[in-house]
């Protein structure tokens, strides 16, 4: 590690228990110089937290025999962050203050300090971690990288005075030292395809500060708003800001599911990014600098982003069966003193199976890459502006067809309306930097209550595609089909309302 500031490109991939020692022979061997270290390391914010709710890792870690304080900022989740690495000299056997002016005259240290002057709060410690590292370095054709294999674990007192709260950590990291970054996603598959392993995004500080607060399990995260971007951004530009806003909801969702720690709230929001990645693909579909989105040479992340998303529908359909329609019409054969359904067996593998394959961390690692790819050579024509509104209008025309004859569309034809209105919705939620106004938020709000109608009267039809799979043995699914069948009148008024109200609301973009 090299004192001062720098860009951290560095992935963190999760080692199974049974795989720790195949993956340490593995290391030794592979390498001509290998060493370890213990790190001890103090983590510090505000008893409110400042630091972390503004992305900011502030810590003084013992590093052998030396001490180095470190800042990182940026999201917690993110492939790339900035760091300043500072080191401090210090009596044997002591341990040195934290001291926030190490870093003044560096971007990060202008962060920390206003973060510090508006929360008026002293520094205490929220968490530790005690770790042996098993380090390496190679290089690869594409540059050279060092490889971390971090065993240990994090810990944070407990303020009720109780046994202190322990995370245990394995995981080997892959950072970039020099070179493209596709060093680092080379790296990173080639020991994901021999070991087992799986792409985590939750630091150490992510991690640590839920265990200072004694929640082990996160909220699942929802789609947040794109990066801004210029008026006269490019089409390569804005395509790799749209795949950074929607890694930015996949991979938290996909890490808790992968770890086991997972609801679900996180598939269903795991699902939306990916149903975001392929509305962005084909928003962006012909642009300059953007992979292609259909035909042979349609990029392969695509269909692998398809996939999962059907693989996990599966577990979404259980459970819109068991926490929405299912309770209901359970109280429904109850009350007409009729036996309750018993659900078939699992048909659907775990969502941490699902997200611990290798064609899942494949997946991260090449969309991760889109977002590092350079700008293409030769003018971009049109700007990303003029080009989005120009296909949202498309967009924009064809619903507005379909909502025309909304009375005479069959289940089929209302749920091809019901996807093409997701991808207008997250089509306008990409472009609002560009067009950010008032206009522009009516009308996105009256998209989300047309889409929760769409999607209400879809979990409908899910919920009796699974009654109806049992009638044929057990008989009391035929009185709780009758009762599902007397619902969807009100479902399908409520859509016709939304559509009316969605109608009246002009395109923004024009």
């Amino acid at each position: 590690m090299n004192d001062g500031s720098l860009q951290e490109i560095e992935l963190r991939l999760q080692v199974a228990p049974a795989a720790l020692p195949g993956l340490r022979r593995a290391l030794a061997a592979t390498a001509a110089r290998h060493s370890r270290m213990r790190l001890q390391a103090v983590y510090v914010d505000t008893p409110e937290r400042a630091l972390a709710a503004a992305g900011i890792a502030l810590r003084l870690r013992k590093e052998g025999r030396r001490w180095v304080q470190t800042i990182k900022l940026g999201p917690l989740h993110a492939t790339a962050r900035g760091e300043h690495n500072v080191a401090v000299d210090a009596p044997p056997g002591t341990r040195p203050a934290i001291d926030p002016a190490r870093h003044a005259g560096t971007p990060m240290g202008e962060a920390l300090a206003a973060v510090l002057a508006a929360a008026q709060a002293p520094l205490v410690e929220r968490y530790r971690t005690d770790i042996t590292r098993s380090l390496t370095r190679r290089r690869t054709r594409f540059g050279q990288v060092e490889l971390a294999l971090d065993v240990g674990e994090i810990v944070a007192d407990d303020p009720a005075g109780g046994e202190p709260r322990r995370w245990p950590v394995r995981e080997l990291e892959i950072e970039l030292l020099s070179g493209s970054p596709r060093a680092v996603f080379d790296t990173a598959q080639r020991w994901i395809d021999a070991h087992g392993l799986w792409l985590d995004s939750r630091s150490k500080a992510e991690r640590g500060d839920r265990l200072a607060r004694g929640e082990l399990q996160a909220a699942a995260v929802k789609a947040g708003a794109t990066a801004s971007l210029p008026a006269d951004a490019s089409p390569s530009q804005a395509w790799r800001a749209f795949v950074e806003a929607c890694l930015a909801q996949a991979l938290p969702n996909a890490s808790e599911l992968a770890a086991g720690t997972g609801q679900p709230e996180h598939v269903h929001q795991l699902r939306v990014a990916l149903r975001r990645l392929r509305s962005a693909a084909r928003l962006c579909a012909g642009w300059p600098g953007v992979p292609p989105s259909v035909g042979p040479d349609a990029a392969p992340f695509l269909a692998q982003a398809a996939e999962l998303f059907r693989a996990l529908g599966v577990t979404r359909d259980a459970d819109v069966m068991a926490q929405g329609w299912g309770p209901l019409v359970a109280a429904t054969l109850e009350a007409a003193g009729l036996p309750p359904l018993v659900p078939p067996p699992a048909a659907a593998d775990e969502p941490s199976a699902l997200l611990r394959r290798p064609e899942a961390s494949r997946l991260w690692l090449q969309l991760i890459g889109q977002t590092f790819e350079a700008e293409p050579a030769g003018p971009a024509g049109a700007t990303a502006r003029a080009r989005v509104a120009e296909r949202l209008d498309a967009w924009h025309r064809r619903t507005t067809r379909d909502a025309k004859r909304f009375e005479s569309l069959d289940d089929a034809a209302l749920h091809a309306l019901r996807k093409r209105l997701k991808r207008l919705r997250y089509a306008t939620e990409f472009a609002e930097p560009w067009f950010g106004s008032r206009a522009a938020r009516r009308y996105a709000r009256s998209l989300a209550r047309l889409q929760d109608a769409l999607g209400a009267f879809n979990d409908h039809a899910s919920a009796r595609a699974l009654v109806a799979a049992l009638a044929p043995s057990q008989p009391q699914a035929l009185y709780a089909l009758g009762w599902l069948d007397a619902q969807r009148d009100a479902l399908h008024a409520d859509i016709g309302r939304a559509l009316k109200r969605w109608r009246k609301v002009q395109p923004y973009w024009r």
